[in-house]
């Protein structure tokens, strides 16, 4: 059993910052790749950010230079701090990971979802 546990969502103004993290724990060997992605009433769920396993950070053009992606191997967590929130940023935002069980089979594994919600 694999639980991936989010927190730090919740109301901002626009120009505040927040900050999400995640946790991954339970039956994982390793895990390849972390991320967030989220999804706004109406639309697809898309990618955010994403950080893998000692490789370079991928984010979505919206919030380059805004969002910072990061993570800590031994812990199994992924953050993602976001700076300069938009109304465009309101969605639920869910952690990503893409592990390994110790039998060597991967999966893809979300968590539950934040909301984030910038308003004035």
């Amino acid at each position: 059993q694999v639980q991936l546990v989010e927190s730090g969502g919740g109301l901002v103004q626009p120009g505040g910052s927040l900050r999400l993290s995640c946790a991954a724990s339970g039956s994982i060997f390793s895990i390849y790749a972390m991320g967030w992605y989220r999804q706004s009433p109406g639309k697809q769920r898309v990618l955010v950010a994403a950080i893998p396993r000692g490789g370079s950070t991928n984010y979505a053009d919206s919030v380059k230079g805004r969002f910072t992606i990061s993570r800590d191997n031994a812990k199994n967590t992924v953050d993602l701090q976001m700076n300069s929130l938009n109304p465009e940023d309101t969605a639920v935002y869910s952690c990503n990971a893409r592990y390994s069980d110790y039998n060597g089979y991967w999966y893809n594994y979300w968590g539950q979802g934040t909301q984030v919600t910038v308003s004035s």
